[in-house]
């Protein structure tokens, strides 16, 4: 079993009580007590549906040598191995911050209304064949999801792939400065969670919070093919970036998607670098433009990373969709099949935008297409619009 911390880091990083502890390192970290590694440390964490105090227990039979809980449960939870702190949250934050100090890794942040995670798990496939990659797993990208993916980094990796989402103001200011980004990449902004923040210039003024906790001397890459684009330039300007770059199909853009051509295979996206006078042509067996977009800014990731962007362009070839983000089924005959496009894991405007342009552009052998739409919520007084 190998070492993720010393059980003395955990305690001096948090400040922490330890009770009835034998073992002297933690192997992984989890608050969820039905995915317990054996000798992992166990967060319990109070969320809106379930306590994560109630599974401390659990946990511990599950195989954690050791559960970090909040003081006003110790009580009750005597008896068993704990790491007792004024607040749990506050103390997986802290073994964050530990995390982050410690490595010596490049770390890449991105947000946006759309496109986060498809954008962060096509860097972590590119990244992967340059060295010791950590990534985000699935959305946990909130309050919580982020410090725990942060702590879960082993101390030699050598990228670091974090995506940072929101649903109101001043929730991604502290995230970043938890992360401290070299890179941070903003996909786009789009009428996602309207409803609590009201109009689009705050939306992109949200978004641009990323910025706070982005190394000076680091990148900030953002797509421009949006009207709330100036709000953002402004912002890394006022957090005093020393590099940005632009990317989108506006013309404007340093790295502009000057062409794409779809299939049923497919897409081919041809990809101007400005700065360099680099053309660049991606094979993906994605649909759609929004698709083209995020490959350019992870290859615009790998260009600031000095790696080799033949590698990059070979791992996109080989990207596979994943389920409910453009994954697609072939169902029915197999001479003859019906072709599953499953882009149902969220809807605000924009995705849904570019869900139909993808899908227009789509032929069908058998003469028909058949699209199925679900609700988009959070959009408040615009609902109806």
């Amino acid at each position: 079993m190998s070492a993720l911390y010393q059980i003395e880091e955990i305690i001096k990083a948090t400040g922490g009580q330890a009770k009835n502890i034998v073992a002297k390192i933690i192997s992984s970290i989890s608050i969820d007590s039905r995915e317990i590694e054996k000798g992992a440390l166990y967060v319990a964490i109070k969320g809106e549906r379930f306590d994560g105090h109630d599974f401390v227990k659990n946990a511990i039979d599950n195989g954690a040598s050791a559960a970090l809980v909040s003081e006003q449960f110790a009580k009750e939870l005597s008896g068993l191995p704990l790491i007792i702190v004024p607040d749990a949250l506050k103390g997986l934050e802290d073994i964050a911050r530990l995390a982050r100090k410690r490595t010596k890794a490049k770390i890449i942040a991105v947000t946006g209304s759309a496109g986060k995670t498809s954008t962060k798990e096509l860097l972590r496939n590119i990244l992967e064949n340059f060295g010791k990659t950590h990534a985000s797993i699935r959305s946990f990208n909130n309050h919580w999801g982020v410090p725990l993916m942060l702590a879960r980094m082993a101390k030699h990796t050598e990228f670091g792939i974090f995506e940072i989402g929101m649903n109101h103001s001043g929730e991604i200011t502290p995230l970043s400065k938890m992360v401290k980004p070299d890179i941070t990449i903003i996909t786009n902004i789009a009428a996602a969670h309207l409803e609590q923040l009201g109009s689009l210039e705050n939306i992109a003024l949200a978004k641009a919070e990323i910025f706070a906790g982005l190394n000076k001397q680091g990148t900030a890459i953002i797509n421009i093919d949006n009207e709330q684009r100036d709000i953002l330039l402004q912002s890394a300007k006022k957090a005093d970036i020393s590099r940005v770059i632009t990317y989108g199909f506006n013309e404007n853009s340093d790295v502009q998607i000057v062409n794409i051509e779809q299939s049923g295979d497919g897409m081919l996206a041809k990809v101007q670098f400005n700065e360099t006078k680099q053309n660049i042509t991606i094979n993906t067996t994605s649909f759609g433009a929004h698709k083209a977009a995020n490959a350019t800014a992870a290859l615009i990731v790998i260009s600031e990373l000095k790696l080799d962007i033949n590698q990059a362009v070979n791992a996109i070839s080989l990207q596979v969709d994943s389920k409910g983000r453009g994954a697609k089924y072939l169902l029915g005959d197999k001479d003859n099949p019906l072709l599953l496009i499953d882009e149902s894991f969220n809807a605000n405007p924009l995705s849904m935008q570019v869900a139909l342009e993808s899908f227009a552009l789509l032929s069908a052998q058998t003469g028909s297409k058949i699209l199925v739409l679900g609700d988009m919520l959070e959009l408040g007084e615009q609902s109806e619009k």
